[in-house]
Order: structure tokens, then C-alpha cells, then sequence
């Protein structure tokens, strides 16, 4: 192979400019070429208006061995044939003469900067599928002669490349580029210095490619779906969604609580460095790769196929996937899942540690993970948050929970996830009608098998919201997860089981970050039709969901709901309240049970936080009673885990009928908030200091504190951190400043992090404009 410029001087930039302006029509289809051809070959027959070389004119022969008359000279019958072979050999030979090339340059800063990946640098080629990019050649000897001068191309990717899997394509020079299928062509007027636009196939595997030159060598580049080329499958006609969803490399993921959405800032980091190489492993990585690669290779044309094959290797359960999920147990021989303040971190130490998984993961770290990956491959991606998330195991659309005496759930592994998060991939299914085009969910959190295997879509968003359950991929899971009815049962002392009436909702405020700014943009109607409407009526026939369709409406005698104040910071003490409403005509006489724990985002239960039992609750008609229930930090400081829920469950008796109500609630408490002042006017590769402060909300001192923070452009794709010396006191400020180096121009997210003994993993973030 020989080498390539890679350095551009100013000189073969101006030049390779030039190649690129308008020039004289030189290549226009096989009759020019054969024109030219000719008219070099017989120049006076052209002259003379003749567009036909001269045939060689001989009597009849009657002995082979007669001479001709051919100018001087005399010739045989055989002489004459062979002449004429010689003529078509000769002229055979005009029309394949290879171009004799000794040097190329990439032009990685024009082609990266118009393939729009020049954030990933721009010292290799990196391009994207149906879309030209454009190399100056240098000829050693002769120069480019339009319909004359050849060259052969094969673009190979994958271990075993074969035309038959499509990881394989030969092609030569073109008069024109043909966006459909891989082609080059001269876009410059004949010379030793030639502009050569090549483009591949909008349908062509992504991944490392070679590119064989003819014979003078080989270029090697790496490819990617192409969501502005209308031919790929990934095609996204919106900009400002373009920006967001492919090149924007921070964003928000939504946790909380449905009653009270927390943003969390993250660091996709798609283009820092060495990260696109990462997900390259992460594709080689998985067990159909390992298995069969060939079909593998050929298997990475599909986004589908890509989308499916990441939302199982993100995870590490059934491969060497990325990450290792934990929910309980403390988070021994590793970090908390809140630790991560972004992807790129964990995506390194992957890497680094010989494709072992990373500890630990949760729900958003997996998707926000997933969403790093499918940006840095082309694939429009979004990470979505569904409150009060349905886990549904046995299929049957129906969350079965049950609750003892004093109205505490007993686990069991059907369970409603306080939110779960997943990510949406934009992309056409031409396996399926094409009204259901556009945003597919899969979820790389490993829940439930699919096919054998800890994966899970992807599936049409439309699909979910009509009830197409028989769909590609997983329809009937993320179906529940957004539609499945909640039904409770109690379980007695005696063993025997009674049914409680509940308001238990799922699929509530299904969110995602908005275009172009840090609000939540509400997608619910997505997922679902309006409750009550004939749509959504519809969708529950097609997806057979029984319960639904015979849900009756609940009897409005006694009714039981969860109130809370609008200031519940972690640290204070507060009150929340059970409102008992007895809605007859009757006076009744009932027994409240009104309690509280710690809960894990995805339901598991913690210790008990505060405790009412109240046997004999008196209500006359019509009547409205407000029950307290104090929460003290002494009580519930050391039961919280780092999400910083408390569920709050009421049970209601009526002594007359029986019949028993719950109804229960998540509450989040507020963590303070971080304070971020830039010191300094903010400039590309100028020096900066961030002024970054946290008051302490307990009544208790804070110790071991740091400050973390990490940037796209902004922290060289480094977390930069500072410990504080000393302890700090109740109501006092934890203050650090940091100094960082912003690397490019443009809107940019610092995201902090502050974490201590007591108050673990605050997170906050402020948007930097750097200037040039």
C-alpha cells in the first residue's frame, strides 16, 4: 500500500479546490469515450468527418500463402488477421489504460466536516453511506485521459468479505456518481492531479472499510448510517431534530417521579475520542459476530439489526457486553449507577478492561449508554423516561401486587417501577407497513429474554399505541409497560386472599428532552390514545387486553387518596396527609392504616420511615377527614437510598361491607442545589475557571466531599475533580473552583456532580456558550 498525504498543504489545498470548481463537460457516457478513443487513434479519418477506422481492403484470396499489398510491404491471409487482432488488442489496450497513482490525500478536514464527523477529528477518513466524498490522486506517470484511463475499485469491510453478503463491491470509474450503489467518478478537468468522488451504497454495511485503488494501493475509512441522506433508512428530515438527535452530545434524562420530574443532566460523548472505535468493538463484540461473522458484517446494512444487536450487548448478561446491572445490595466491587455522570467513562473502562462489563448500571445508564452508541453509528436516537413503569412477566398484561394487613406490598418480581427508562432509534421498517416508519423503542436494561436473549425490541412506537402485539420486536412487554392494568390483593393472617379496590395508573407522562432546549417534551400521546376514547378501545381489542375492556368504573362511596406539601427537601421534616371522603348517605365506621418506607426507583422496598394505625375512623355523611402523618429526618435519613423515594401507602377498611381501598404514592425529596458561576469569558482553548458551591441541607455535617465535573469539548473527555478538606457543617456551603479548557465553539453542558458520606450523588449542570 502506498502512503497517502495526509498532511494538507496550502498548496494541494488550493489545488484540490480548484479540482472541485465547474469545469469543461469531459465525460458525457460511452459515445464520448468511444469518440475520443477513436479520434486519438485515426485522427485523419476524423479530419476527413469519418467516424469509422479504416478496414484493412483485400482481394479475394484463393492461396493462403499469396502475398497482399500493404504499402511496401506484402502480407499473408494469416498476416492480415493477426494485424487485425493487433488493431482491437491495440485499441483494447487505449481504452483500459490504469491510472499509474503515486500518492492521494484524503481531504479528511473537507469530507469529515461535510460528512458532519468532524467532531470525532479529522486525522481519518470518516464518511457517511450515499453520500460522495471526494480524494486527490497523484499520478506518477502520464495523466487522466476522460473515457481512456481506468481504474478498479473493491470496497471490502468485515473478516470475510464476499459479494454475496454484500460486504463486497467492485466497481470502476463512472462518467457520473450514482447515489444508489457505490461509484466513483473524475471531477476534475484532465490532468496529473485529480479530484476522484467516490460514493457507497446508502444500503451498504456500516463499519471499517479498505478501498482497493487498482493496483497502486489502498485507502482505508470508516462509514456510518447517514440520517441526511433520504436513501438511507435512518433519514430524518428535520434539522433542528438532526442536531438533537445525532449530533447533540449532552442532553437530560428525566427521573423523579411522575408527581414531580427531576432533569439529570448526562454526557453522551459520542464524538469524544476513541468512542466511535468503542462502539466498532462493541458491534464485533457480540455472540452473532463471534458466531458468523460474514453474516454479521452483512447483517450492519440494517439498523434494525444494529438497534437489536446494541440493546443486547449494552447489557452483559448473556455476552461480553458493556454493562452490569444492580439493584440491591449495596454496590460492592464497584460504583453506584448514579456515580456515571455521562457515557464516556464507562465506554473507556469497557474497553480497557478487555470488554469485561462495568459495575454498575441502572435503567437510565443503560439507555443513556445505548443512545451514545446509536448517535456515534448515525442512528437518530432519544432517551425515554415512562413514570410509574408496568414490569410484566408472565404476559398477561396484568400486574397482580399483593398487600398484608397493615397495607405493605410483599415483593414479588411483577412489579410497577417508580420510572423506567428506554431509548427510541429513528428508522424506516420496510418489514412492516410503512405507516409504522419512524421512532422504534428498545431497551437495553435486561428484564425479560427475547429470542433466548436479555434484549428487548426494537418495536414501533405506533405499534404499542394500535395494539399490534404480533409486531417485531417484543410488542407484547413494552405494550404492558405502558397499558397494563394493576390489580391488588390482600393477603390475610389466615392465608385467604381478598381483592382491594385501587387506583393503581401506568404509562403515566411518557417523557423525553425537547428540541433544541432543556424542557420535557410529553410523548405519552405516542404511546397512547386518550383514556376513555374509542381508540384506545380499539387498541385494547386488537391487543386482546381483557381487563381493561371490563374495568368498571369504581363505586364512589368511600374514597381514599395521598396529599403532600409542595416542600419536602431531604433533611427536613414534614407531613403528609391520607384524605378519607365518605361519599354515601351513611355514616361509616373504618380502620386506616397510613405507612411509609424507602423505596428503590424500581420498587424494591427499604425500612419504615413513619407508621399509623387508626381503628376507629368515624365518618358522617358526606364527611372529609385529613390524616397526618409526620416524617422525620431522624426517621427516614438512614432508610432512603440515593433515589431519595419514599412510598407512602393508605389502607382503608369500611367495617360494614368489608371492602378494603389503597391507595399509595411516591414522593421524591428535593436534593439542593448545585450552584455553577464561569469565571472568565469563555473562548475556544482559553482557560477557565467554574466557580461551583452546594449548601448542606441536613442537620448533620457532611464529610469526604468532592466536586466532579465532565463536558463534551469542554473537559477533554476527562472528569476533572476536587476533594474538600474539610468537613462541612449544617447549613453551611461546600464551595471548589475548577479550572477546564474548552476545546470547541458552541453550546455546551457542564455537568456536576457533588457526592459526600451523607448526601450522595447531587447532580446539576449549566449550559457554557464558548466562544471563538
Amino acid at each position: 500500500m502506498l502512503a497517502s498525504d495526509a498532511a494538507q498543504t496550502p498548496e494541494s489545498k488550493k489545488n484540490f479546490r480548484t479540482c472541485l470548481e465547474p469545469s469543461l463537460p469531459y465525460l458525457t457516457g460511452k459515445r464520448w469515450s468511444n469518440h475520443v478513443l477513436l479520434s486519438k487513434q485515426y485522427p485523419r479519418r476524423f479530419e476527413e468527418g469519418r467516424a469509422t477506422p479504416p478496414l484493412t481492403r483485400s482481394r479475394r484470396v484463393t492461396n493462403k500463402t499469396e502475398k497482399q499489398p500493404r504499402g511496401n510491404a506484402f502480407c499473408t491471409e494469416q498476416d492480415i488477421h493477426s494485424n487485425k487482432a493487433s488493431n482491437f488488442e491495440s485499441t483494447a489496450a487505449v481504452m483500459a489504460q490504469a491510472l499509474d497513482i503515486e500518492r492521494w490525500n484524503l481531504e479528511c478536514l473537507f469530507n469529515n466536516t461535510d460528512h458532519r464527523t468532524d467532531l470525532n477529528g479529522v486525522d481519518r477518513l470518516i464518511v457517511r453511506r450515499g453520500q460522495l466524498f471526494t480524494i486527490s490522486l497523484y499520478l506518477r506517470s502520464g495523466s487522466y485521459q476522460p473515457g481512456i484511463s481506468s481504474l478498479d475499485f473493491i470496497a471490502e469491510t468485515g473478516p470475510h468479505p464476499s459479494e454475496q453478503y454484500g460486504t463486497r463491491a467492485r466497481f470502476g470509474l463512472s462518467s457520473n456518481i450514482d447515489t444508489s450503489t457505490w461509484s466513483a467518478a473524475v471531477t476534475s478537468p484532465p490532468g496529473d492531479m485529480l479530484a476522484l468522488s467516490i460514493c457507497s451504497s446508502p444500503k451498504a454495511p456500516i463499519g471499517r472499510y479498505t478501498l482497493n485503488l487498482g493496483h497502486s494501493g489502498s485507502i482505508e475509512f470508516i462509514l456510518l448510517f447517514n440520517p441526511w441522506c433520504p436513501a438511507d433508512e435512518v433519514y430524518m428530515d428535520s434539522e433542528q431534530s438532526l442536531a438533537e438527535y445525532v449530533l447533540a452530545q449532552d442532553g437530560i434524562i428525566f427521573r423523579g417521579s411522575s408527581k414531580h420530574t427531576i432533569p439529570t443532566p448526562w454526557n453522551f460523548g459520542q464524538f469524544e475520542s476513541g468512542i466511535l472505535d468503542i462502539c466498532l468493538r462493541i458491534l464485533d463484540m457480540n455472540p452473532k459476530c463471534l458466531r458468523n461473522p460474514g453474516k454479521d458484517y452483512s447483517g450492519r446494512r440494517n439498523p434494525v439489526y444494529v438497534t437489536r444487536v446494541l440493546s443486547a450487548m449494552v447489557n452483559c448478561n448473556d455476552d461480553k457486553g458493556v454493562l452490569l446491572g444492580k439493584w440491591s445490595d449495596g454496590y460492592e466491587g464497584g460504583v453506584s449507577p448514579l456515580f456515571w455522570r455521562g457515557s464516556v467513562e464507562i465506554l473507556r473502562n469497557w474497553d480497557t478492561q478487555a470488554c469485561q462489563p462495568v459495575r454498575y448500571g441502572q435503567c437510565w445508564v443503560f439507555a443513556a449508554v445505548a443512545c451514545s452508541v446509536s448517535r456515534a453509528l448515525g442512528i437518530p436516537c432519544r432517551v425515554i423516561t415512562n413514570y410509574l413503569s408496568a414490569h410484566d412477566t408472565n404476559c398477561n398484561l396484568v400486574i397482580e401486587r399483593y398487600v398484608n394487613e397493615n397495607g405493605e406490598l410483599i415483593q414479588s418480581r411483577e412489579m410497577i417501577w417508580n420510572y423506567h427508562c428506554w431509548v427510541e432509534s429513528w428508522m424506516t421498517r420496510p418489514d412492516l407497513n410503512p405507516d409504522f416508519d419512524g421512532w422504534q423503542a428498545s431497551d437495553p436494561t435486561p428484564q425479560e429474554k427475547s429470542e433466548g436473549v436479555y434484549c428487548c425490541g426494537p418495536i414501533p412506537v405506533r405499534a404499542i399505541k394500535d395494539g399490534e402485539l404480533t409486531f417485531k420486536y417484543d410488542a407484547p412487554f413494552v405494550f404492558a409497560e405502558v397499558n397494563a392494568d394493576v390489580v391488588t390483593f390482600m393477603k390475610k393472617k389466615d392465608g385467604s386472599t381478598s381483592k382491594v379496590t385501587s387506583s393503581g395508573l401506568v404509562g403515566q407522562k411518557i417523557s423525553t428532552k425537547s428540541v433544541g432546549n432543556d424542557t420535557r417534551e410529553d410523548i405519552t400521546h405516542l404511546y397512547k390514545y386518550p383514556e376513555g376514547s374509542d381508540e384506545e378501545r380499539e387498541a385494547f381489542k386488537k391487543a386482546n387486553h381483557q381487563n381493561k375492556l371490563l374495568q368498571e368504573k369504581p363505586d364512589p362511596g368511600l374514597h381514599i387518596t395521598i396529599k403532600v406539601t409542595s416542600d419536602m427537601r431531604k433533611g427536613c421534616d414534614f407531613d403528609v396527609f391520607a384524605v378519607v371522603t365518605n361519599n354515601t348517605e351513611a355514616e361509616r365506621k373504618c380502620r386506616l392504616v397510613f405507612g411509609s418506607c424507602a423505596v428503590s426507583y424500581n420498587g424494591f422496598l427499604g425500612g419504615n420511615c413513619g407508621f399509623k394505625d387508626l381503628l376507629n375512623v368515624q365518618l358522617s355523611p358526606g364527611a372529609e377527614r385529613r390524616v397526618p402523618l409526620r416524617l422525620n429526618y431522624s426517621k427516614y435519613g438512614d432508610q432512603v437510598t440515593e433515589d431519595n423515594l419514599i412510598r407512602l401507602a393508605a389502607l382503608l377498611m369500611d367495617y360494614s361491607t368489608g371492602e378494603a381501598q389503597l391507595a399509595m404514592r411516591n414522593i421524591v425529596l428535593d436534593n439542593p442545589e448545585i450552584k455553577v458561576r464561569i469565571l472568565g469569558e469563555p473562548k475556544e482553548n482559553r482557560k477557565l475557571a467554574a466557580e461551583i458551591s452546594i449548601q448542606n441541607p441536613l442537620p448533620e455535617p457532611l464529610d469526604n466531599c468532592c466536586f466532579s465535573i465532565e463536558g463534551a469539548n469542554l473537559t477533554g473527555g476527562n472528569i476533572i475533580s476536587e476533594r474538600l478538606g474539610c468537613t462541612v457543617g449544617p447549613g453551611e456551603d461546600a464551595k471548589v473552583k475548577i479550572y477546564f479548557t474548552p476545546t470547541r465553539s458552541g453550546l455546551r453542558k457542564l455537568v456536576v456532580d457533588f457526592d459526600s458520606n451523607k448526601l450522595c450523588h447531587v447532580k446539576g449542570y449549566r449550559n457554557v456558550i464558548i466562544g471563538k
